[in-house]
């Protein structure tokens, strides 16, 4: 085995234990960051000393010092590609946590019925229909006031039936 195939295997597990156990701590993003700045100097290298990379290429096993870039760029793909993931899988997370408080903080609770209010709305009704002799009075004043459980709006997707 090539000494580049045991260096890749290596930063690509690395890589992948470190992600996949603690996504976004202080210390993962530092290394993160050091990770991109060293990234960024290593590329402004290999552009100024290309020979250089040829002969750490030669001595790691490789062909040519661009194939050596390569496969290092390979690695860092497949870091920001999970590292992409990881972030979109905590901000849904952090999205779905909101919508739920929201929808909790917005939440319509029915006032709750007294036996008093049920009693003193059928007397009402009771009395307005002897009073009155059409039926149109008296539906009237049967519909629910305003306060009571039926008039108040349930909000969507908030699981109780109205």
């Amino acid at each position: 085995m090539l000494a580049i195939q045991i260096v890749l295997v290596i930063m690509a597990l690395a890589l992948f234990a470190l992600f996949t156990q603690r996504a976004h701590t202080v210390r993962t993003q530092a290394v993160k960051r050091i990770g991109f700045v060293l990234f960024i100097f290593g590329g402004i290298y290999a552009i100024l000393r290309p020979q250089d990379v040829n002969w750490i290429a030669h001595k790691l096993g490789v062909g040519r010092g661009a194939d050596l870039v390569l496969y290092l760029l390979v690695v860092v793909v497949a870091f920001f590609a999970a590292n992409t993931f990881l972030r979109f899988r905590t901000l849904e997370r952090r999205f779905t946590d909101l919508a739920r408080s929201v929808a909790l903080s917005n939440a319509v609770v029915p006032a709750p019925r007294r036996e008093s209010d049920a009693l003193a709305a059928s007397e009402a009704v009771s009395e307005t229909s002897e009073t009155s002799e059409t039926s149109e009075t008296s539906t009237v004043s049967a519909a629910p006031e305003a306060g009571t459980e039926a008039a108040q709006p349930v909000p969507a997707g908030s699981g109780r039936q109205s």
